[in-house]
């Protein structure tokens, strides 16, 4: 294990992702505490999914670096592989399968034995889902449901770093109220770190102790969510992250 990025759970230095002369990250750094939850938030575009898929060993950056429970995304993949899960923004479904035989898959993956069916029990509850629908082929399911039994595979694994990008889409209200009550308590009772991306800015309110705001593949802002609401005069979040990312749109549109 590399000593690089110890003392937190992810370490993100100087990262930089360009395909030929359009920069999708610009030298972003933040780093991640041990069971905590961090945000990325930023409209679709600014690049919180070049980050995430370079973070899970998708794709190589252009430059920098980042650690993730120390090992290098770089040069320890395989070892950055073992510790995490990570969850797209878009992730098909096995059609044919149900709900519950997809989650015995992901569950023969990583445990034997007793393990196994505590993985899978962990996997029903995450979900949601009830028995009938757990029995039911997954092509049946609508996309919230698919998103939920997603989520759960994520989370029923007890990744060291669980990568969640845009977990709640496609969930309606009532049901992301209790996926966020699920990502906090499994952070808190089983140490995941976590770490999601958003365009919610109550979600973000709702679920992170630090954000970093992405606008164009670069951070406009990091840290607790407090001190950049004052830092910038706003009412909340959601007021801050418009100033700051129009701000920086009228800054360039200007020079």
């Amino acid at each position: 294990m590399s000593d690089k990025g110890q003392g937190f759970s992810v370490d993100v230095r100087q990262l930089e992702k360009y395909y030929g002369s359009i920069y999708a990250l610009k030298k972003i750094s933040f780093k991640v505490e041990r069971s905590s939850i961090y945000c990325l938030v930023g409209p679709n575009g600014a690049g919180k999914t070049t980050t995430f898929r370079i973070l899970a060993t998708l794709i190589l950056p252009t430059s920098g670096d980042a650690y993730i429970e120390g090992y290098s995304v770089i040069r320890e993949p395989e070892a950055v592989r073992r510790v995490i899960s990570y969850l797209p923004e878009e992730v098909g479904a096995y059609r044919n399968i149900t709900g519950l035989e997809y989650l015995e898959v992901i569950a023969k993956i990583y445990y034997k034995g007793r393990g196994f069916e505590e993985a899978v029990e962990r996997g029903i509850k995450i979900s949601g889902l009830s028995k009938k629908d757990l029995r039911r082929p997954m092509k049946q399911y609508s996309k919230g449901m698919k998103r939920r039994i997603q989520v759960a595979r994520a989370l029923m694994i007890l990744p060291r770093v669980a990568i969640l990008d845009e977990p709640t889409i496609g969930l309606d209200p009532v049901q992301k109220v209790e996926l966020r009550s699920i990502i906090k308590s499994y952070s808190k009772s089983r140490g995941i770190t976590v770490l999601l991306s958003t365009h919610e800015m109550a979600e973000a309110e709702d679920l992170c102790e630090r954000v970093a705001i992405i606008d164009r593949g670069s951070i406009v802002a990091e840290g607790y969510i407090e001190e950049i609401i004052r830092s910038v005069g706003a009412k909340n979040l959601e007021d801050a992250f418009v100033r700051l990312v129009s701000g920086g749109e009228n800054a360039k549109n200007s020079g």
